[in-house]
């Protein structure tokens, strides 16, 4: 791993660090926020094949981290490692920051010292919200916090280092099982006794995604089933079988529902 940047230059400590995750080949993508003092950028980027660095923004608010790896949860845990602000959000390279949001889900962390996770929402290009969210303050829990995007969230760092909550690194793009990083990470906090909570403050903007999913094939049901297994436990098959009703009939047939249920 290197750096162009040494962290103790970093005279205070910042207030949030935005940390982007991205490939050697798409550093240019990243559109920083704005330079403020109570805030530091970290770009990580996966060069496993040691690619020529260009288009690295030149900035002193701004440290570059390369990782001789593959695996987005190997890249936010680099992020909650080398983390110097109080707060932490993560980003891909093709995330655009509201500064509006990000000041309100700041703002919410600092009036609640008693939560240690916030989850926002986001909007696409057009200015539409990305999803159904809740309208109000929720606090999350194992059964609606299971579509969070990445760059959705904000974590108290030392709360998280504390109670020695990382991304699991089995999950996630780049890992076997390609999805559920976000998903397990707000669980393990829940399940480590941290109050996470969703705040209804736009943080970003996410381009919006193709309209063809992948849900409902047999590498995304394997996928969701073994994720289900890590989050419930003996209790997931209940949980998988309450999930893929939802669907029978539409992307399930009853044989692979029965499939999905035993996992």
């Amino acid at each position: 791993m290197t750096t162009n940047s040494n962290p103790s230059q970093l005279q205070h400590r910042p207030l949030l660090t935005i940390a982007y995750s991205t490939l050697a080949d798409r550093v240019g993508n990243i559109v920083l926020p704005e330079q403020r003092s109570d805030r530091e950028v970290l770009i990580i980027i996966q060069n496993l094949g040691g690619i020529a660095l260009f288009d690295v923004p030149q900035r002193s608010d701004v440290r570059v981290l390369e990782l001789q790896s593959r695996g987005v949860a190997k890249s936010r845990n680099e992020a909650l490692r080398q983390a110097k602000g109080k707060y932490l959000i993560f980003a891909d390279d093709d995330i655009i920051f509201k500064e509006a949001g990000l000041a309100a889900a700041v703002d919410y962390l600092e009036l609640n010292p008693n939560v240690a996770f916030v989850l926002g929402q986001a909007v696409d290009e057009h200015g539409r919200l990305r999803k159904n969210y809740a309208t109000a303050v929720t606090r999350l829990t194992h059964f609606n916090s299971a579509k969070a995007a990445t760059y959705e969230m904000l974590v108290r760092v030392d709360a998280s280092r504390s109670k020695n909550v990382w991304f699991d690194e089995d999950f996630g793009a780049g890992a076997t099982n390609y999805l559920g990083d976000e998903y397990i990470f707000i669980v393990d906090l829940i399940k480590a006794g941290l109050r996470c909570v969703f705040l209804p403050a736009t943080l970003a903007v996410h381009p919006a995604v193709s309209s063809g999913s992948i849900w409902g094939t047999e590498r995304d049901l394997q996928a969701r089933a073994i994720i289900f297994t890590r989050v419930f436990g003996i209790w997931s098959p209940f949980v998988r079988a309450a999930f893929g009703a939802k669907h029978l009939g539409r992307e399930l047939n009853f044989k692979r529902y029965l499939r999905f249920i035993r996992g």
